[in-house]
């Protein structure tokens, strides 16, 4: 999708009026892990700032939110979901995921 449909289902779910990169919705029925949503306008903004491909940046999305899907989340896990994310992307042979990059900006800022 595109970010005006992102931001669209942000706002609605979850009450941020901004588009965003990927949103993960778990599935109520069994044996459905849920939906995810990935604004193809934002990854192609945050592969050209990580310089690769856009298909690459989408495979860190859909990793980083098949990881919500399974019940993991960053804001609260005390890093599990990092770890996972870092360990998967290292088997997938995927560059530096969402948690990471973010992990990275907040020492830097911090220097």
């Amino acid at each position: 999708m595109d970010d005006a449909g992102i931001r669209a289902l942000n706002r609605t779910f979850r009450r941020h009026d901004a588009a965003t990169d990927v949103l993960s919705f778990p599935g109520a029925a069994p044996g459905y892990a849920g939906d995810i949503a990935i604004s193809l306008d934002t990854a192609g903004r945050q592969a050209r700032a990580q310089r690769h491909s856009v298909d690459t940046e989408v495979r860190i999305l859909l990793l980083h939110g098949l990881l919500h899907l399974s019940g993991l989340d960053h804001e609260t896990d005390n890093g599990d979901m990092r770890r996972q994310e870092r360990d998967l992307r290292l088997q997938l042979g995927l560059p530096p995921g969402l948690i990471e990059r973010a992990h990275r900006r907040k020492i830097k800022a911090h220097g």
